[in-house]
């Protein structure tokens, strides 16, 4: 067991991080005010053409060829480094909920059509799953595919769906086949401005407020069949893929914010005094600030370890599903603390709100911490028949 990163990972981080900290710098009022595409859009080329946005994907189709812990050292980096978590929840949404189901089930064509564009920071994905009636139910989809020839008919909508606002590419779950469960679903890559899609306006989110999210509509939009992302009836499989690697690699992104959390709070606490003595003397917030330490540390082991497995293709389902529990249920936490330590100046505009406000969403997307809970208690095997031990 080694729990350092190679150089090269080393050096990876603290050039993200340096590179993060210069140029990713969002507007000041970008938490209180209306959504500005354009500066979005000069963000992401930023971070296309230093390798952010398309890092996992293989070299040859425009990315830098990295494996999940690489890539997880990367978003952890780009969590410290920025301040706006919302781009940097995008940039991860994007990469590994977009462009990984193309990695991994596209056909040859596709990917060279699609990936090096979304790679160099000139184009942006969005993955639509979510719909009014169903969210954790994924299964249950009512959008709509009917074949019609060489092509097939989307009708219906998705909600929450990240990027939606800025896309150029949607990667889109429909049922082929109503009720047929896991082999009902299909998955498709389609071209925003295709007639017949419409995005909704952007939502006015509590948190992650750089990151655009919407809705969006198919009325009767045209898709031809070649933009079919893996076989009809394997949609779940896609999803299922790519959830893997969101829910490992994106919440990276948290861990980096924690630690920049962290160390502006221990600092704070060592630099405020009340009754004479700075507060991280007393023990009720040093104890706290410990606490604070020790979930941020337990949910990185989770996470690299869930990464470590996805290098190396795992089929593991628990890991996964440990890992984005631990890290979405630690921000919270920590972003709680953080403002506690800060007493009044935690209730106004300043980082450690900002940050919780950031936090609470990560209980919610990519699987509320509920159904990872269902998730791991069906892979331990938990409430399926099993014949009664026989006392002895």
């Amino acid at each position: 067991m080694n729990f350092e990163f190679d150089a090269d990972s080393e050096e990876m981080r603290a050039m993200v991080v340096a590179f993060a900290q210069r140029e990713l710098v969002g507007r000041k009022d970008a938490a209180r005010t209306a959504f500005d595409p354009g500066d979005f859009r000069r963000r992401w080329r930023l971070a296309g053409a230093q390798g952010l946005v398309g890092g996992a994907v293989p070299l040859e189709y425009g990315g830098s060829g990295l494996d999940a812990v690489t890539s997880s050292v990367v978003m952890e980096a780009l969590g410290y480094g920025t301040e706006d978590t919302g781009f940097a929840f995008s940039v991860a949404a994007h990469l590994f909920a977009s462009l990984m189901p193309i990695v991994e089930f596209g056909t040859e064509e596709q990917k060279r059509e699609w990936l090096p564009a979304l790679c160099s920071g000139e184009r942006i994905a969005a993955h639509g799953i979510t719909e009014p009636e169903a969210g954790s139910d994924a299964l249950n989809l009512r959008t709509r595919a009917e074949r019609k020839g060489d092509e097939y008919v989307l009708q219906g909508s998705k909600c929450f769906t990240t990027n939606a606002p800025v896309a150029d590419a949607f990667v889109v779950q429909a049922a082929t086949e109503p009720n047929g469960g896991f082999f009902g679903l299909t998955a498709f890559i389609v071209e925003a401005g295709t007639p017949g899609l419409s995005v909704g306006p952007v939502y006015d989110k509590v948190g992650l407020r750089g990151s655009p999210t919407a809705d969006v509509h198919f009325d009767g939009c045209v898709v031809p069949a070649r933009q079919m992302l893996g076989a009809e009836g394997s949609g779940a499989s896609v999803f299922s893929a790519s959830m893997k690697w969101e829910r490992v690699c994106l919440f990276a992104i948290y861990l980096g914010a924690m630690r920049r959390i962290l160390e502006s709070t221990i600092e704070y606490a060592g630099e405020r005094a009340q009754f004479g003595s700075p507060i991280g003397g007393f023990q009720a917030v040093s104890h706290r600030i410990v606490d604070m330490t020790l979930r941020l540390e337990s949910a990185r082991l989770l996470l690299y370890k869930a990464a470590w497995g996805l290098a190396r293709g795992s089929q593991d389902e628990i890991a996964p599903a440990l890992a984005k529990l631990a890290v979405s249920e630690a921000a919270v936490q920590l972003g709680l603390d953080a403002v506690q330590v800060r007493g009044g100046l935690g209730m106004v505009e300043g980082e450690a709100e900002t940050f919780l406000r950031d936090a609470l969403p990560s209980r919610v997307f990519s699987g509320t911490s509920e159904i990872q809970k269902n998730n791991i208690a069906r892979a331990l095997g938990l409430g399926n028949s099993r014949r009664p031990r026989r006392r002895r």
